[in-house]
């Protein structure tokens, strides 16, 4: 691999601003979220996960005050448009957005808050029957998976949420889920922070 820093820095700071722009960089070009390690790797080892986690939250408090904004999830770091300007790229590109239907709403976050649970879990949550293609399409898109079996008459398979679930919803963590009072406020929440 390249050496992507000189071996004798001219100056500390310089170095320190040019590890800045290249991790900018990185995940700025990247399609998915770039994780530590990764951006470890490509700096040629230069820095400690620690101090690239600084570096990283530097650029973050660079990007103060702008349209995009740096943000972790599950599987790293990305760059987003702020949601305040959702409006102007729906705007620009109507097409692009997939809305969510209320039944996939209710789904995954039956799941996100319940996990691990049954088709028939879910069911008994939201009161009426699973439509089989929500469930498809969540599959298809990686955001739920199966986990195991109930040990029960049928051994049903367990469901659970999936990194990219979080990632597509800004989450680093399940834990960052909003706390909810009732199911319903969970989906207006969901809702709320959907990448649509």
């Amino acid at each position: 691999m390249q050496n992507t820093f000189p071996d004798q820095p001219t100056n500390l700071d310089d170095m320190h601003h040019e590890a800045l722009m290249q991790i900018e960089a990185l995940i700025f070009a990247s399609d998915t979220p770039v994780s530590i390690a990764r951006i470890k790797q490509a700096l040629g080892d230069h820095f400690s996960s620690s101090q690239i986690r600084q570096l990283l939250q530097q650029l973050a408090l660079l990007q103060h005050g702008r349209s995009v904004e740096l943000i972790e999830t599950a599987q790293g770091f990305r760059l987003q448009v702020r949601a305040k300007y959702r409006h102007i790229i729906q705007q620009a590109w109507p097409e692009r957005p997939v809305k969510l239907s209320p039944s996939l709403l209710e789904i995954i976050a039956v799941v996100a808050y319940h996990q691990p649970v049954t088709r028939a879990d879910i069911e008994q949550i939201r009161g009426v029957s699973n439509n089989s293609q929500v469930l498809r399409t969540l599959f298809e898109w990686n955001w739920i998976k199966e986990s195991g079996f109930r040990d029960a008459p049928g051994r049903p398979a367990l469901l659970v949420t999936t990194l990219h679930f979080l990632n597509a919803f800004g989450l680093a963590s399940l834990n960052d889920l909003p706390v909810i009072q009732d199911h319903k406020e969970g989906l207006a929440q969901l809702e709320h922070s959907s990448p649509c």
